[in-house]
């Protein structure tokens, strides 16, 4: 797949529109949005506000659920438009042509042929410039098809559209396709002729508007999109899919925006799936995918259903994104080459177990060794993952609110299959395996970032570990399993930051550190707060995550405690006098988080 980076223009968030055409009223500004009074986004489905705590229950108790009705965040990153002709205030469409779907009439109207067979409705405006469909009516039985040479612009206000065979709305133009939504409208596709969603364009598709659209993918993708599809603020879309994928893009799908709601059920169908990149500046995006891993008979490999996926690079600049996918071996978002995360909340469950199949046989919940099984023959639960087993990925979170929950067999909560950088925001997961996972360097230089593996490592690495600066509390399972792992050809590398870890013994290599390290053993409870201090001045202070640890191994360190130095470890009302070192010790470690008992050789700390 050959890698594309769209030519960067921010330009201000466009004007809506709230009458029937563009250049009817440009001025006329977006509704502000609703708030609380603490700022925080009001009401809805999707539980839990930006900024919580680790401690604060959040990380068990969030949930995801479709919302079409709480109004869309207000902050949003500067909107971003492949080419600069994408934002609909610089265009103007004042050439009128109505289209009533429930009673169609074949005419030619400031040239604009219209035809209408049995209700299905074409229209081909050739070589007009600036015409704009404005598109009403209910009808069970027909369809609109678009045909031209020219930018052109769509105006649903209050058209239903149900076509029993194939595409309700097809946009036949290679150009520029803007969608505007005006009221309630609804598309409906057919199952007895082949085609490639409810909404088809084959040019760029461009949607604004202050209405709301409602798409049911009877056969295929609800949305297709030949080249990219772009969404702004100020539009409520939601799209079920019962086959395939929710929204399709070839190269690219851009959300400034709006209120986004996916839901697919299909095995192995993707909520949005863009060939090439995704961006994300806005708006809150909600995908729940219900549908299980199924086995490529193209590609002999498994595939799982995903919320959000991109074959190449996805980036995350602002606005809310929920995702949940409950089938065996789901992901909450996923690409194949490179993500960066530098704002916004995300929220992101995956529930399904690990999926396999090797084209003659499958099981939606493996729990057999997977060392000695060919890696096209299994898909594993993720919330997060960038790469794939052929491309090195690269996940580069710079800031923004993040919190991931998955509870399936060998569901991990972030992995990338190359590096892994933090450089800020909030991170904070809980895995059923690891909950932070790199093949390649993993490297924290600020931020905060709690971690669980409730079965396995907290954080791991299987490149070295450079811990820079940051907050990061990492709890592992009992025994081999860690809360900070490095495999046996790496080493860990500490020159800042505030580091708490507990779990098996450590059993890694320490390559240098230029601050000092407390190694113990002792107990947990979840949410309990844990310091270091002496005298009455406090060094360092943790708060831990709901989840409680019995009789692991401990390693604190933190940018003030000096080797060779004496301190006061409090736990909780507990408190025991340590001294800091230069190096990591410590043996095994007994417990697991829940307090679930554990054993069995030692790992990494």
């Amino acid at each position: 797949m050959k890698k594309i980076i769209f030519s960067m223009m921010l330009i201000a968030i466009m004007t809506a529109v709230t009458t029937a055409c563009s250049s009817d009223d440009p001025t006329n500004e977006f509704n502000s949005q609703q708030t609380t009074t603490d700022g925080q986004q009001s009401g809805g489905g999707n539980t839990g506000g930006s900024g919580s705590t680790a401690a604060s229950g959040e990380l068990l108790t969030f949930a995801v659920a479709i919302d079409k009705t709480t109004a869309e965040p207000t902050e949003a990153a500067s909107a971003y438009y492949p080419e600069a002709e994408d934002n609909i205030a610089q265009q103007t469409f004042d050439t009128k042509v109505n289209i009533d779907m429930s009673n169609p009439v074949a005419t030619t109207e400031n040239g604009v042929e219209i035809t209408v067979s049995d209700g299905h409705v074409t229209a081909n405006h050739g070589s007009v410039e600036g015409v704009c469909y404005v598109v009403s009516g209910q009808t069970a039985n027909g369809s609109l098809t678009i045909e031209g040479k020219t930018n052109y612009e769509v105006n649903l206000n209050g058209a239903d559209i149900t076509n029993p065979a194939s595409t309700a709305l097809d946009l036949e133009t290679k150009t520029a396709a803007y969608l505007v939504l005006t009221g309630s409208n609804k598309l409906t596709d057919g199952t007895t002729e082949d085609h490639k969603g409810a909404l088809y364009s084959k040019g760029k598709l461009l949607v604004s508007g202050t209405g709301s659209l409602d798409i049911y993918g009877n056969y295929n993708n609800g949305i297709h999109g030949k080249t990219y599809v772009l969404f702004e603020k100020g539009v409520n879309v939601y799209v079920n899919t019962t086959f395939n994928h929710g929204i399709k893009a070839s190269e690219a799908v851009v959300i400034n925006g709006g209120i986004i709601n996916i839901e697919t059920a299909g095995d192995g169908a993707k909520g949005i799936n863009s060939e090439k990149d995704i961006v994300i500046n806005g708006g809150r995006t909600t995908v729940i995918c219900t549908g299980n891993g199924e086995w490529d008979t193209e590609d002999l490999e498994t595939k799982a259903a995903t919320c959000i996926k991109c074959d190449s690079i996805m980036t995350i600049k602002g606005g809310e994104i929920y995702v949940k996918a409950t089938g065996s071996g789901g992901k909450g978002l996923k690409a194949d080459w490179e993500a960066y995360i530098s704002g916004g909340k995300i929220r992101a469950i995956t529930e399904g177990g690990l999926y396999y199949s090797d084209g003659t046989q499958e099981n939606h919940n493996y729990t057999g060794n997977t060392d000695n099984l060919d890696d096209a023959y299994t898909s594993s639960p993720k919330g997060v993952k960038i790469g794939t087993k052929n491309v090195h990925g690269v996940l580069e979170i710079s800031g923004g609110d993040i919190m991931v929950r998955t509870t399936g067999n060998n569901a991990e909560g972030i992995e990338s299959k190359g590096t892994l950088t933090i450089s800020g925001g909030t991170v904070v997961v809980s895995a059923h395996d690891d909950a932070i996972n790199s093949s390649g360097d993993l490297t924290i230089s600020d931020g905060t970032v709690v971690v669980v593996g409730t079965n396995n490592d907290g954080i791991d690495s299987n490149g070295n570990m450079y811990l820079k600066g940051g907050t990061l509390i990492a709890m592992g399972a009992g025994g081999a399993e860690a809360g900070i792992d490095i495999d046996e050809q790496h080493k860990i590398y500490i020159t800042g930051g505030n580091i708490f870890g507990i779990g098996g013994r450590f059993d890694g290599t320490l390559g240098s550190t230029s601050q000092g390290i407390i190694s113990t053993t002792g107990s947990v409870q979840a949410n309990q707060t844990v310091s270091v201090s002496t005298g009455t001045t406090t060094i360092v202070s943790f708060t831990m995550p709901p989840y409680s640890y019995n009789n692991g191994t401990i390693v604190i360190s933190a940018p003030d405690l000096t080797s060779g130095s004496s301190y006061t470890l409090n736990i909780g009302t507990s408190s025991t006098s340590v001294t800091a070192s230069n190096t990591i010790s410590g043996g095994m470690g007994g417990g697991q988080p829940g307090g679930q008992p554990g054993g069995g050789p030692g790992g990494h700390w």
